[in-house]
């Protein structure tokens, strides 16, 4: 078996994706020794070079735009290539948080009110009207993010009306478009999803405690500056409820092979819906490798048989 592990590119989630892709790369190769594993980035020799290998399977772990959107997968089944992970029309809706939280919305799984705003808007109709609009709408404390992205970048908690401003500079630096979303007070969980031949499991829910305050880029990287408690230290029935919505995420959306449904779980144990990531990260901090192991199955064993999935899918 010939295998390709994509990783890097060149969003702003560059270096996770390289992580990811060593992680996944090395743990390949202790659990299928007798595979060819090769890492590679993208560039552009990558095509001309994957037309002439035709590797079995190909593993994105590309995170952000490039691998996230929906393109990298448009161009592998033009290349009639074997790949780990959700097809093409699934990838662009689950990356466009928007989107996402519309359709999650109307399977009857609660997500925090919205309203998504591209930069034009404010030159057209003048930032200050704008922002007061958002501030009655929403109310305080809000979160500003990307509509599309991902690691948290250009994401923040605004906690004034005065602070907005700010925040939507920051997430405009990241994208067209901003989502600002209702904070929900709770527990901040992570749910692995992993399809089976009987259908998608959900892995044990991590709980996310950042040092300060909110997961943002530097909480989710830096070894250390977040706590993780796994299984979440939540009750059982809270627990079963997260699992079915994460489920209901990965089923709705149409995702395929693996993902990662991100939650705020309230004080009433109700799960709502942030965002749903079809290349979880698997760095040494990543979510999914936690429940991994949590779950006593490990990298190596989940990719090879996501792989094996992958490649006999092809041939179909």
């Amino acid at each position: 078996m010939q295998v390709v592990v994509l990783a890097g590119g060149l969003s702003p989630e560059r270096d996770v994706s390289l992580r990811s892709g060593r992680r996944v790369a090395e743990a390949l190769r202790t659990a299928a020794p007798d595979w060819e594993i090769r890492e590679r980035d993208i560039d552009a020799h990558l095509l001309d070079e994957l037309t002439r290998m035709r590797p079995d399977c190909i593993v994105p772990v590309v995170h952000g735009a490039a691998g996230e959107d929906g393109t990298l997968p448009d161009v592998l089944e033009c290349l009639d290539l074997a790949y780990v992970g959700s097809r093409p029309n699934p990838s662009r809706t689950a990356f466009d948080k928007t989107i996402a939280k519309s359709l999650m919305r109307r399977a009857g799984v609660s997500t925090p009110a919205s309203v998504s705003l591209p930069h034009s808007t404010f030159r057209d109709l003048g930032a200050a009207g704008v922002l007061q609009a958002l501030a009655a709408r929403i109310g305080m404390p809000a979160v500003v993010k990307p509509a599309r992205g991902g690691s948290a970048l250009g994401a923040s908690v605004v906690h004034e009306p005065q602070d907005l401003p700010a925040a939507m500079v920051g997430a405009f630096a990241y994208g067209e478009v901003a989502l600002i979303e209702a904070f929900i007070t709770g527990t901040e969980i992570a749910v692995g999803v992993i399809d089976s031949p009987v259908g998608p499991r959900a892995l044990p829910a991590v709980e996310i405690v950042p040092d300060s305050g909110f997961y943002d880029y530097a909480a989710r990287y830096t070894a250390g500056a977040t706590e993780f408690y796994v299984p979440a230290r939540i009750s059982s029935e809270t627990a079963a409820a997260v699992a079915q919505a994460a489920i209901s995420a990965h089923t709705n959306l149409r995702l395929r092979d693996w993902s990662r449904i991100d939650f705020i779980v309230d004080h009433a144990g109700v799960p709502w819906f942030l965002e749903a990531n079809v290349a979880p990260g698997m760095t040494e901090t990543s979510l999914v490798p936690q429940a991994l192991s949590a779950d006593n199955f490990d990298i190596g064993r989940l990719m090879v048989e996501l792989v094996k999935t992958a490649a006999q899918r092809i041939q179909e």
